[in-house]
């Protein structure tokens, strides 16, 4: 195979250098001849130069130190691994022991080969062409978001595994008061369970991300969930109109290939007029960056008192006067999780409807982030100007909805075909 005489002569010296693999051997003209692997490759030149196997366990390869003859070994444990996993993608990765990188240097300094391969790059490859014979049905390298990863660590000889999450993209509404949006761990221990939690380590039972999480979880045989909303309302505040925009991420799913033309019915049935959600789509990783950063505006309805009569002239005239930039110092009700500063949003539209002397009825369209609470009260002078200010007295919220979250549409690159998408099962 090999008509180039330095090729062959190259060879020799290594040989004659200690016992090598033919992976290794066949690593230094990894880029000659395809249709080869790096083994077949090594094993002709070492025929070639006339020179015997490679060696024994108790003296293995001086390159690698063995870690080639434990390839089968690897990848078996890895089918293992994903036997109950559907995956059409995966990767190997390898992390070289110290020595391992030494005797790898040493190698391309003393043996410089024009055609050398790159060692994490053979490692891998053999690793995958290994790996592939083991499952049930084909699967492929995949380079940029494999549905399941593999790594190696050659010095602990550990083999880590990620699943890749499922992204499912919707709108939800909640339609009951006393609900936070994410799960909310017990004030009194931190999640870990207590007497005060009753051992659930929760604040609230409930939440839109449990309610929404139970049947995505059972579907994909997820390992958890996380709700990725693009902004949050208040516990105590409702979320109606089309709905809040939001991706759930299933952490290391067993199942990808889901239907989701019925989750969202689902859901809404389980959330028994809590929670309701729009249909789901299959989504790209890349939406919880762009739902996160989504800086949508939002209309909402506030009930509110005053703390002595008001006009419905003063109303009418002190709602349209804070039309324009607002500056909100961060709220004290949110200081403790928040960073202390002062935030410019705008007022977008706002007007009120007098109930009574002492209630009325605020409407606003305000920037996303637009804390409505404190434009009503002022928060002691935190937020500035406010309804309360512009007024002359004190003003409080009673009850709050968010009405509308203004835009939010899915950008069509980010969308996937959730039931179409092919996977296989690992083993």
């Amino acid at each position: 195979m090999f008509q180039d005489s330095n090729v062959v002569s190259l060879a020799r010296q290594i040989l004659e250098a200690g016992a090598i693999c033919d992976e290794c051997l066949g690593r230094s003209v990894g880029k000659l001849g395809s249709g080869f692997t790096n083994a077949r490759r090594g094993a002709l030149l070492r025929a070639q130069a006339g020179a015997p196997s490679h060696g024994t366990p108790s003296n293995p390869c001086w390159v690698c130190q063995g870690a080639f003859d434990r390839i089968e070994e690897w990848a078996q444990e890895a089918a293992a691994r994903v036997n109950d996993v559907e995956f059409g993608t995966y990767r190997f990765g390898m992390i070289p022991s110290v020595r391992f990188e030494q005797m790898e240097a040493f190698y391309r300094e003393r043996f410089p080969s024009e055609h050398h391969e790159n060692l994490k790059h053979a490692f891998n490859r053999a690793l995958g062409m290994a790996f592939e014979p083991l499952l049930n049905a084909p699967a492929t390298v995949g380079f940029e978001l494999p549905d399941v990863a593999f790594e190696l660590d050659l010095t602990s000889e550990v083999l880590q595994l990620r699943i890749e999450s499922v992204f499912l993209f919707g709108r939800y509404k909640k339609h009951a008061r006393g609900i936070p949006q994410t799960r909310w761990p017990c004030r009194a221990c931190k999640g870990r369970g207590c007497e005060v939690c009753d051992s659930t380590g929760l604040q609230y039972m409930d939440s839109v991300e449990s309610l929404i999480a139970s049947p995505i979880l059972e579907r994909t045989l997820a390992a958890d969930g996380c709700l990725h909303g693009a902004g949050r309302e208040d516990i105590d505040a409702r979320m109606l109109g089309n709905g809040r925009p939001f991706v759930f991420e299933a952490i290391s799913p067993k199942r990808r290939a889901i239907d989701v033309e019925d989750l969202h019915t689902q859901i809404t049935a389980r959330a028994d007029g809590k929670v309701e959600v729009t249909p789901l789509v299959v989504v790209h990783k890349d939406s919880v960056k762009w739902v996160k950063t989504l800086r949508a505006s939002k209309r909402y309805r506030a009930w509110v008192v005053f703390s002595q009569p008001v006009s419905a002239d003063a109303l009418q005239s002190a709602t349209g006067a804070l039309k324009g930039p607002i500056d909100q110092q961060t709220p004290q009700r949110v200081a403790h999780r928040r960073a202390d500063r002062v935030r410019v949003r705008h007022v977008l539209e706002m007007n009120g409807v007098l109930e009574e002397p002492t209630r009325a009825v605020v409407e606003v369209h305000g920037d996303g982030g637009l804390y409505i609470k404190e434009l009503i009260s002022g928060d002691e002078g935190r937020t500035t100007p406010s309804l309360a200010e512009a007024l002359g007295c004190a003003a409080k919220v009673t009850a709050l909805d968010v009405v509308d979250v203004c835009g939010g549409a899915l950008p069509d690159r980010l969308a996937i075909s959730g039931s179409s998408r092919k996977v296989t099962p690992g083993v």
